[in-house]
């Protein structure tokens, strides 16, 4: 997997793929080219069976600070004044958003900065979230005319309806503290420490069953958007499946005869 201009990667030998924002001149905005190279990269590592956890992080001091205002802004010129434009832009952002989401591999957001708007969407799209104490987040659209919308689609299913409202209605930048009070994080951490807990719960992840892994984090996901009983009838055919799998009659052998398991993947 290759590094570009505005995404480094780097895979290390447990199987954790890190990837870093790299365009610290305009703040880790989301430009055309951004969402195309980390879509392109979480497809990859998606696919890829040496890569067993992926932890998005950012060089410079903004985690993130959402769509690029001046792509946009210079969209305007064209002759529909940028519907077109702003619709391809509103698709790949998207469509980036539900690749964390479906992706088989967990993906942890590391957030040293501060992330607003579609910065936000991205860390509340991860899987997890671990933030720096002096991190900040926001989704100010509402301050420019702009109502967050898509980043209400993230928000709305990760923090309760009035966490969520009152970030979107005032636009007001939160703390990290506040973050984990009201879930959009797991953890704030001092700076110095934020990325060795990250790579700690990394870590621990990828010690497991990739196919576990893959197989509890899609109905995860799956069984949020049902009722609940379509949900446990979801939740039931899923455990058995998992029952029938290799590393399921491992796991429990293992942990019946007081050994570590080998897993297969599988």
């Amino acid at each position: 997997m290759s590094s570009s201009e505005t995404l480094l990667n780097h895979l290390d030998g447990d199987g954790i793929l890190r990837l870093t924002l790299n365009d610290a001149d305009r703040r880790n905005a989301l430009s055309e080219r951004m969402m195309a190279d980390l879509t392109a990269a979480i497809a990859e590592a998606g696919a890829d069976a040496a890569v067993r956890v992926i932890v998005l992080a950012a060089n410079g001091p903004a985690f993130c600070a959402g769509h690029d205002l001046k792509e946009i802004t210079a969209a305007r010129a064209a002759g529909d004044s940028g519907q077109a434009d702003f619709t391809r832009i509103m698709a790949a952002c998207s469509a980036m958003m539900q690749s964390i989401v479906t992706c088989p591999k967990p993906v942890i957001a590391e957030v040293a900065g501060v992330a607003t708007a579609a910065g936000c969407q991205l860390v509340a799209s991860c899987d997890l979230a671990f933030a720096a104490e002096t991190a900040q987040f926001a989704t100010p659209g509402v301050n420019i005319g702009l109502f967050c919308s898509t980043p209400m689609v993230a928000l709305s299913r990760n923090l309760s309806a009035k966490h969520a409202m009152e970030m979107l209605l005032t636009g007001d930048m939160i703390s990290a503290a506040r973050a984990v009070e009201i879930g959009l994080v797991n953890r704030a951490v001092p700076m110095q420490d934020l990325r060795d807990v990250t790579q700690d719960v990394a870590s621990k992840i990828a010690s497991k069953s990739s196919m576990t892994l893959s197989t509890g984090k899609r109905a995860f996901y799956a069984q949020r958007e049902m009722s609940l009983a379509d949900a446990y009838e979801h939740a039931s055919r899923v455990m058995v499946e998992n029952l029938l799998a290799k590393d399921a009659e491992e796991g429990i052998g293992a942990f019946i005869a007081k050994r570590p398991p080998q897993w297969q993947d599988s």
